[in-house]
């Protein structure tokens, strides 16, 4: 008929399980509970949300894939303490290979640590100096031996930003890590320039022991820049 609108679509309702973790993590909200405190009995949450056992039991499981519950056998459901951890397990899953993924998570990390390289510059101690240049001479000498250093590169960044002691930074340098690692497949790629890539380390470290908060944050940059032009070299390589 002219001038009435068309009927919308019936839109899906959510799963029965869905619409209770969505009720559980309400419940958690609501109460204010904390790591380590219980939840009711499955029996009475299903009775008091008005489903069966088994739909109470399926969200239970699925909030413990996230991370939010725990199960302790024969105790009961409690919720757990927050961690990065199901998000680092399942990321690396849901990646591509593509180099628009992989320059995205660079801009990521490198818009991460710039803009909180201050703070390290601020409050460094020389307990984690010294561990930043044992880790950057570990890399010089496989550097030397034209070797990967990818494991002593994530050690490095790690203790770079330690003294902050932010666990949610901690955390997100260590996601970005990881999907960056995967969706770039960097630690089997060719590096024309190993020692550059150390001398990068190196440079980041002397101007975070001199308290030069421009320096450091410029050296951080470019060494993020060196990074992309590995990564290009290969793309081209291999296209090549």
């Amino acid at each position: 008929m002219s001038g009435l609108r068309g009927i919308k679509p019936l839109t899906k309702p959510p799963s029965l399980h869905v619409t209770v973790q969505e009720s559980l993590r309400g419940y958690i909200e609501d109460n204010q509970l904390k790591a380590g405190d219980a939840l009711p009995p499955e029996s009475f949450l299903a009775q008091q949300l008005g489903v069966s056992r088994n739909s109470v039991r399926e969200a239970i499981k699925a909030l413990e894939s996230v991370g939010v519950l725990e199960t302790r056998r024969g105790i009961g459901v409690f919720v757990k303490e927050f961690s990065f951890q199901p998000l680092l397990d399942n990321l690396a899953y849901g990646l591509g290979d593509t180099l628009r993924d992989v320059e995205e998570l660079r801009e990521l990390r490198r818009v991460l640590e710039t803009g909180l390289i201050h703070k390290t510059v601020e409050m460094i101690g020389e307990e984690d100096l010294t561990a930043l240049r044992q880790v950057t001479e570990r890399m010089r000498q496989r550097a030397e031996r034209d070797e990967s250093f990818a494991e002593e590169d994530e050690q490095f960044h790690r203790l770079l930003f330690r003294c902050q002691n932010n666990r949610m930074l901690t955390g997100l340098i260590e996601i970005f890590w990881r999907a960056f690692y995967k969706a770039s497949n960097f630690a089997n790629l060719a590096n024309s320039d190993p020692l550059s890539t150390w001398r990068d380390h190196h440079e980041i470290v002397e101007a975070v022991a001199a308290r030069d908060i421009e320096r450091a944050r410029e050296r951080l940059d470019r060494h993020y820049e060196g990074i992309l032009d590995v990564i290009a070299n290969n793309k081209k390589s291999t296209n090549g």
